[in-house]
């Protein structure tokens, strides 16, 4: 299905963030999963590594983000890079939402730093 709809996203709430899946495997497609964050004011990040690269392209507002040992604050308009494997976190220290359209390829799964729970986001599948 090469037209993905709002309409036909799934949601999701994890750690305080809202995820609208629109390219997963259920879509048709085969290897890059899509999907838009909505971070909430004053969201703070949870820090994970993921099994796969992923790409965050800011579509409003601020957002604190570390990957590793680098930490910065990426503003709309700004894309970041997270390595597989990478230590990563983000947050929105703002009183304004912020929102990103992020990409990785399909299976990617996350384990927490906090309790090396492995997690396997379902608008990542």
């Amino acid at each position: 299905m090469p037209h993905l709809t709002s309409s036909s996203a799934r949601s999701f709430h994890v750690h305080g963030v809202d995820f609208r899946s629109y390219v997963t495997t259920a879509a048709g497609a085969a290897q890059l999963g899509a999907w838009r964050a909505e971070f909430p004011p004053r969201t703070i990040g949870h820090a994970h590594r993921m099994t796969c690269e992923e790409v965050l392209y800011l579509l409003k507002g601020h957002l604190e983000v570390e990957v590793d040992a680098e930490q910065f604050t990426a503003q709309a308009g700004d894309a970041v890079l997270v390595p597989a494997q990478a230590l990563f976190r983000v947050s929105n220290s703002t009183d304004e939402p912020a929102a990103a359209w992020v990409t990785t390829s399909l299976g990617m799964t996350a384990i927490m730093d906090s309790d090396g729970q492995r997690l396997a986001p379902p608008w990542a599948q």
